[in-house]
């Protein structure tokens, strides 16, 4: 089980994504996630020089896509440009050597949960089909949200990974708490797993990608991320479950004090 951040370190310098492979690298952890979330501002140059600092740091990388993407919209022009953020994302992942592609999937847009998600796997049956013609191997992950009114329940991103191959989901341990003002104890994490373990097998849980922050939430679910010593998530419960049972992948940090948080849960995730 690997450890890392949300992005650049905050003690990297230069602040930059190699700047920031490296300080993870000398921190003693053991991952970082790019944060394309903006939009892919990275040329193909610039990331086959991160690619090389992944390898001579032997940092592993992720990446995730912007947050502009809807692939439930009511306008095929925003549907097209979301598929098109999530494929220049692998597009320069692949160059950078990340191996996951993270994105929050969809909006509801007041439309039952079922017809949603026949149109998103729809449609990211058309983007698996797009980098498999350009021979892009990333592993495309959409990230389990934080909100009702966002497509993303962890029944339904399962349900993808079982059946879209090149598709697993990424588990936010942290949203779905918000999301459902519960799952925050051993027997609930435990459940979790338990539910991957059976729907796609044990390999699931060899390759997982995990993401972890402090979070606080309301009626509607999340509202922001906090440091994890500032919210009630109950991480070492987490962390315990994932030692018990063996887990393997990345956890990614995403606690405003990134790295801070990061070395907190690899010293308890080691203590245990």
């Amino acid at each position: 089980m690997l450890f890392g951040t949300a992005g650049v370190p905050r003690s990297a310098w230069p602040p930059s994504t190699i700047g920031g492979i490296e300080r993870i690298a000398e921190l003693g952890l053991g991952c970082m996630e790019i944060e394309f979330v903006q939009g892919v501002k990275m040329g193909e140059t610039a990331a086959r020089l991160v690619g090389e600092a992944a390898i001579r740091t032997g940092v592993r990388l992720s990446a995730h896509a912007p947050y502009y993407i809807n692939l439930n919209s009511d306008d095929m022009e925003k549907v097209r440009a979301s598929q098109s953020r999530i494929l220049q994302t692998a597009r320069i992942a692949s160059l950078c050597r990340a191996e996951n592609v993270v994105f929050h999937p969809a909006f509801y847009m007041g439309r039952p949960p079922e017809e949603v998600y026949s149109t998103v796997k729809n449609y990211l049956g058309e983007i698996l089909d797009q980098l498999e013609r350009e021979r892009i191997q990333v592993c495309i992950r959409p990230e389990v949200t934080g909100k009702g009114s966002q497509f993303g329940t962890i029944e339904e991103l399962v349900n993808l990974s079982a059946e879209l191959e090149g598709v697993a989901l990424c588990l936010d341990f942290s949203h779905w708490h918000a999301r459902t003002g519960k799952f925050n104890s051993y027997p609930e994490f435990e459940a979790v797993l338990l539910q991957m373990r059976q729907r796609l097998g044990e390999a699931a849980l060899e390759n997982m990608h995990i993401h972890v922050s402090g979070i606080s939430y309301g009626k509607k679910g999340e509202l922001k991320h906090l440091n994890l010593g500032e919210s009630d998530f109950q991480y070492r419960e987490l962390l315990r479950v994932l030692k018990d049972y063996d887990v393997k992948g990345m956890v990614i940090c995403e606690s405003p004090n990134l790295e801070e948080d990061a070395l907190r849960l690899q010293a308890t995730y080691n203590s245990l």
